[in-house]
């Protein structure tokens, strides 16, 4: 018996629109013919190389960011049908019709679905997310850590900053400074490191203001959407504990 190609009504997608941060934002719908294994990604690859929207009519490209397409650099994050996720990693035969496509709402709005992540790299920046070490030249080997730590610290390592818990957090926002879950989850793993821990009253004194730990109201939506499965509200707790720790020290003067 021949096996018939099934038949697939076209993809309908239903996009925000908005040339600038300054412009009105409008919907726009478009019609995109199926390809098994589709994701969002290739449905908007499509309507670029033929920008016609549902009604006929010609229309500009729509504008999204991407680089790495395997869920790792974060750069496609969007609203997919309500929910903060990344284009690469959802397929058209898992979403629900027609697809609405939103850019995400705590940062400064480029064009279309394209967004400035710059506040997620500020954060990391005033946490002191790295590890500093003396010159370009080889240190050799470096600290060892033990098998357990390594075991909890490589799930933190694995945040793309890709916004989907700062999108997520009802605490963060234009008009609120808040330094998000990711950075304070970047905190723990780096003050976690034997070399990290060098400047580790630096980062926990960074989370210590109105805009750090104590602006979270563990509504814990955070460790919900990341597609990593971070333990963030883990962390977080962690981090509640490390800067009631330190507080105690700074009034004693001490940094033992």
């Amino acid at each position: 018996m021949d096996t018939e190609t099934a038949v697939h009504d076209p993809i309908r997608l239903i996009i925000k629109r908005q040339e600038g941060p300054d412009a009105k934002p409008r919907w726009e719908e478009f019609s995109v013919a199926y390809q098994p294994h589709m994701n969002v990604v290739s449905a908007l690859m499509e309507i670029r190389k033929n920008p016609v929207n549902a009604q006929g009519k010609p229309t500009t490209p729509v504008v999204w960011e991407s680089v790495c397409l395997e869920e790792v650099c974060g750069a496609c994050t969007m609203i997919i049908n309500g929910t903060p996720r990344q284009a690469c990693s959802a397929l058209i035969d898992d979403l629900k019709q027609p697809i609405r496509l939103e850019p995400l709402t705590k940062f400064p709005l480029v064009r279309d679905l394209k967004v400035d992540r710059t506040l997620l790299f500020d954060a990391l920046k005033k946490t002191h997310a790295w590890i500093d070490i003396d010159g370009p030249f080889d240190l050799g080997p470096g600290p060892r850590m033990s098998a357990h730590t390594q075991s909890w610290a490589y799930e933190l390592s694995r945040c793309m900053t890709c916004g989907c818990c700062f999108e997520a957090c009802p605490n963060t926002g234009h008009a609120n400074k808040f330094v998000g879950p990711a950075a304070i989850s970047q905190v723990r793993l780096f003050n976690a490191h034997p070399t990290g821990k060098l400047n580790k009253q630096e980062r926990l004194r960074s989370i210590m203001g109105a805009d750090g730990i104590t602006s979270c109201g563990n509504a814990q939506n955070c460790v919900r959407v990341c597609p990593k499965d971070i333990p963030l509200t883990t962390s977080i707790a962690q981090m509640n504990r490390d800067t009631t720790v330190q507080s105690i020290r700074n009034v004693f003067g001490s940094d033992a």
